[in-house]
């Protein structure tokens, strides 16, 4: 009884499933199968190579699992006992150093651009907010010249190197993102009603004051995704930081990685683990703020 017990519930989950599974299911289970691995695949090769050895990252036939986790190349990275030390860790706090008040400073000027064109009234307006996001339109290399020669010039007048200056290289940051920056923010606060804030105008708020009590709260979607948005472009931008830093001590996250590739010995699997190390804080960020980033994202889109 409960061989014939079993195999009828087994051919009747077979039954079920193949009335379940279609071709419009099957190819939507293969669609997404296919995605998610083309996605979470380089990860994980990045992640268990930065444990390989050399040897096993050059071997004609894949490893996929390292059979002992190495951390020579971590060692390589942060231990100063080691010969072929790097210093990795001076490089990520360059990069904190560049990406953190970079996004600060981001939101707070998109803030209050992107209120003053929401909610006052002024001649060219929408001319304005059209402008600021076609500057965005243009590709950053034909801004980095110009940028280069104004700064370079601002330097000489007042006094100061714009070579491994990290907060010159945040200035170049914030002409990269403020105009996106704006852009978001300007469809945001145009959702929000413009009732709420006129009522504290006349509790006695002056026009700082709802901004700071009224504003800011139900904004806090809109601005993490600003802050976000922000701090990925300064924490992985290469180029500008290739032109303005020279000194490997000045180096951002993104140029050492650069380095440790040229270097005349190969070493993939410190690049690897450089790699996994540089992944940790933007995993961190989306999975501690997603909640607050699918909201900034998709608000604005429907007003009500």
């Amino acid at each position: 009884m409960s061989k014939s017990n079993s195999s009828e519930e087994k051919l009747s989950f077979i039954g079920h499933l193949g009335r379940w599974i279609n071709w419009p299911r099957f190819l939507l289970a293969a669609g997404l199968t296919f995605f998610l691995t083309s996605i979470l695949f380089p990860f994980y090769w990045m992640i268990s190579s930065s444990f390989k050895s050399y040897a096993e990252i050059g071997s004609v036939r894949p490893v996929y699992f390292p059979p002992t986790f190495r951390l020579d190349a971590y060692q390589e990275l942060f231990n100063p006992n080691n010969p072929q030390f790097w210093n990795f860790g001076r490089n990520l706090l360059n990069s904190l150093r560049v990406a953190l008040p970079t996004a600060i400073i981001a939101v707070i000027l998109s803030l209050l651009g992107a209120y003053a064109i929401a909610r006052l009234r002024f001649r060219g307006k929408e001319v304005f907010l059209n402008g600021v996001l076609l500057i965005y339109l243009f590709p950053a290399v034909l801004l980095m010249i110009p940028l280069f020669a104004m700064l370079s010039q601002i330097g000489n007048v007042i006094g100061f190197s714009i070579q491994d200056n990290l907060w010159i290289l945040i200035l170049t940051y914030l002409a990269q993102t403020l105009p996106v920056a704006i852009y978001m923010l300007t469809n945001y606060f145009k959702s929000i009603p413009s009732e709420i804030e006129q009522a504290g105008l006349i509790d006695g708020c002056s026009r700082l004051g709802v901004i700071w009590r009224i504003t800011i709260p139900l904004s806090i979607p809109a601005l993490v995704s600003v802050a976000i948005y922000t701090f990925m472009i300064a924490w992985n931008e290469f180029l500008y930081a290739l032109v303005f830093l020279n000194s490997s001590e000045a180096f951002t996250v993104p140029l050492k990685i650069n380095m440790i590739f040229n270097d005349p010995t190969p070493r993939p699997h410190v690049v690897m683990a450089a790699s996994t190390i540089t992944t940790i804080p933007v995993i961190i960020l989306f999975l501690s703020l997603q909640k607050f980033l699918e909201e900034g994202l998709t608000a604005g889109s429907v007003k009500g």
